[in-house]
């Protein structure tokens, strides 16, 4: 059975689909959920090889968080909905008598607490990842049961990792044991994705008509859009101009993007069979993480859907970070062996990380909700590396922040330190999670219990 979106909740024209945040003049005809407050939606968000520990951790041993310093000052804005915790292990990311490996495991182990099989072939294996476990559990709520956004591509074949294929180290999200969710990298090909109408004839016409007079998608429902306007109350007029605003706002950078990409290579020694579109984001990477993090506030301000995991680099990334002046491999950097010019360097890759996360937690406070309330009230967002300290390639104590306030259900602003000597599986965290999305389980991966949080 096809879904369908309701008038009230969504605005449309020619092949196209714009649906619409919560407006406190449509709350009667809206949804339950939307009526009596707004859905609680889990985000995943991935980066690699690990951190500089000491620049990561909070001073103190626990309890309320102080002034955040080093990695994580860029979150002193948003202090009031952050926990840090720490102490939190994937054992499934260890070799545990598989030998090297450790970059493919971290991935592919963190969101499933599963142990990869160890192989370059078609046989891969490891399970089903927290992400989907939500998704399927929550699949009729919304039209995309998950979205899987990234910024780097990644292929499902080939050895990357000492014998381990490329899809451990290239995916996030894994739909079952053996079917890892490919990532979305294109910011264009996921904003047509929810921006989109379900008949393929009308999107047909509907691209080709924006291609030919350089429309925006906005312009095919601006007749319905007046139409709602003029029953909306003064308030929610100004916040329906507001987010299409913004809409408008992200398919400018994209169109932006998109004609930068055509333009030849500045460097004839630029290597030609990398695509134009990924060279152009490749060297606008802040431009792109922001751009993904736009589109994942605007699916879920619009109850597009409720689950979304986004890495912000597959794991052993080697990308240099020349706009910060670092112009070695983030991979090689982070083999460090303690050297303190490393260490500094590693830190500021680490930071700039933190920085764009800043600026997805900064987007989400911006976006009124229900009640009073504003999406961060509403979103638990994750992140976190399947590495620690990627020099010592270890997967205990690992860098987890847990960002929002899920529906009121957690208590945040604290500093959480699990014992380090314990192994806390990270999965008990999940099943916390999964209690607070509506999905319990009684157990996930390598889970012991659930982790009181």
């Amino acid at each position: 059975m096809k879904k369908t979106i309701s008038r009230r909740t969504a605005l449309k024209g020619l092949g196209t689909v714009v649906a619409l945040p919560w407006l406190e003049s449509l709350a009667s005809a809206a949804p339950a959920t939307a009526a009596t407050g707004a859905p609680k939606r889990l985000a995943f968000v991935y980066v690699p090889n690990g951190v500089n520990v000491p620049a990561w951790t909070p001073k103190g041993t626990g309890g309320k968080l102080g002034d955040l310093m080093g990695t994580l000052s860029s979150l002193n804005p948003y202090k009031e909905y952050i926990n840090v915790i720490g102490g939190l292990t994937c054992d499934k990311a260890r070799a545990n008598g598989d030998g090297p490996g450790d970059h493919a495991r971290a991935m592919s182990a963190f969101l499933t607490g599963r142990q990869p099989r160890k192989t370059h072939g078609a046989d891969i294996k490891v399970g089903m990842s927290a992400d989907q476990h939500v998704a399927q559990a929550l699949a009729d709520k919304t039209r995309f049961p998950s979205l899987e956004l990234g910024i780097e591509r990644g292929g499902n074949a080939g050895n990357c990792d000492s014998g381990y294929s490329c899809a451990y180290s290239h995916n996030l999200s894994w739909r079952g044991e053996s079917t890892p969710n490919a990532k979305e990298v294109d910011p264009k090909a996921v904003f047509d994705r929810l921006f989109s109408g379900t008949d393929p004839k009308e999107l047909a016409a509907a691209r080709a008509k924006r291609e030919l007079y350089n429309k925006s998608v906005l312009d095919f429902v601006m007749e319905d859009a007046k139409g709602l306007s003029s029953t909306l109350g003064t308030g929610d007029q100004k916040k329906l101009d507001e987010y299409l605003a913004s809409v408008r706002e992200i398919e400018q950078q994209i169109e932006k993007a998109k004609a930068a990409s055509k333009a030849p290579p500045p460097k004839p020694d630029i290597p030609t069979p990398i695509a134009r579109d990924d060279r152009y984001w490749r060297e606008h990477y802040q431009d792109h993480i922001r751009l993904m993090c736009d589109l994942m506030v605007i699916a879920f301000q619009t109850d597009l859907t409720r689950v979304v995991t986004l890495p912000f680099a597959n794991e052993g990334s080697n990308r240099p970070y020349k706009h910060i002046e670092v112009s070695e491999g983030h991979h090689d950097l982070s083999h460090h062996g303690n050297d303190s010019k490393k260490l500094e360097k590693i830190a500021k890759i680490n930071k700039f990380h933190m920085e764009q996360f800043a600026y997805l937690i900064g987007k989400m406070k911006t976006v009124k909700e229900p009640n009073g309330t504003c999406l961060l009230d509403n979103v638990m967002v994750m992140y976190g590396s399947g590495n620690g300290d990627g020099n010592r390639h270890n997967h205990d104590d690992l860098p987890i922040l847990l960002v929002g306030k899920g529906g009121g259900t957690l208590e945040t602003g604290r500093h959480i330190i699990f014992p380090r000597r314990s192994d806390t599986p990270l999965t008990n965290l999940f099943l916390a999670l999964f209690d607070r999305m509506g999905a319990p389980a009684k157990s996930f991966g390598d889970s012991t219990g659930v982790l009181k949080i």
